[in-house]
């Protein structure tokens, strides 16, 4: 379901049919996506991140030709274990390192962590040369994300346990999840809902701060984010 309107709340609207498997939730759960036109805030910090992006541009033009190709790696390294760590996933940098240059341990857990990591910092290289084009916000964009990341993982991550029932299922790289999950004791909308609230993320970030030029260069960086890590709630699960 596509919403045309950014403000529209199809989901509120009870003369609406219900997708099947999709619960009603409105798309306000994720709001406030921007701040406000109205907020007394808004031009203060949007002058900020103006000048936040124009002092980034004149460090990195300041820099040693080289240099920022290093930091990039640094960084895609640095980001990778941070965001695994948080899914308990703790693979040392120095695995990571080793990962990248073909080198995997011989035991199969810490091999598969070390893959998984190598598959986090490729998708990112990749999204990083441009190979979003363009759809960094966008559902399309978004899942091929996920289905490149999940191509390049062994099988053993491919499978998730569900933690109240036991139900053991493969995640379908690049595919909406058709069934409930649950993340700790966060519960996602229901599967029915997912086009709505993608195609609400892509309305209203789409082309945010396209005037400014700061932010579409961002954007990728983002997409990969709540792509990578959020696949279990985004999709994946079979049906």
């Amino acid at each position: 379901m596509r919403i045309s309107n950014p403000d529209e709340k199809p989901d509120m609207n009870p003369a609406r049919p219900v997708v099947p498997d999709d619960r009603g939730e409105t798309v306000g759960l994720m709001e406030p996506l921007l701040i406000g036109e109205s907020s007394p805030h808004r031009t203060a910090l949007t002058d900020l991140v103006v000048e936040l992006a124009a002092r980034s541009t004149g460090f990195l033009r300041g820099l040693p030709r080289g240099v920022p190709t290093a930091l990039a790696d640094l960084v895609r390294a640095m980001n990778c274990y941070y965001s695994n760590l948080i899914e308990g996933h703790d693979t040392h940098p120095v695995d990571i390192e080793r990962a990248l240059k073909i080198d995997y341990s011989a035991n199969a857990e810490k091999r598969n962590l070390q893959l998984e990591a190598k598959a986090h910092i490729t998708v990112q290289r990749w999204i990083d040369a441009g190979g979003l084009g363009g759809r960094a916000t966008t559902p399309d964009g978004l899942l091929e994300i996920h289905r490149r990341f999940c191509e390049l993982l062994p099988d053993d991550l491919l499978w998730i346990t569900h933690p109240d029932t036991g139900e053991r299922v493969r995640v379908t790289p690049g595919a909406m999840r058709r069934r409930d999950v649950k993340l700790g004791n966060h519960v996602p909308v229901s599967p029915g809902a997912l086009p709505r609230f993608l195609n609400r993320f892509a309305s209203a970030y789409g082309n945010w701060g396209a005037p400014t030029g700061f932010w579409p260069r961002r954007r990728p960086t983002i997409a990969c984010c709540g792509s990578t890590r959020s696949s279990t709630v985004t999709a994946a699960w079979p049906g």
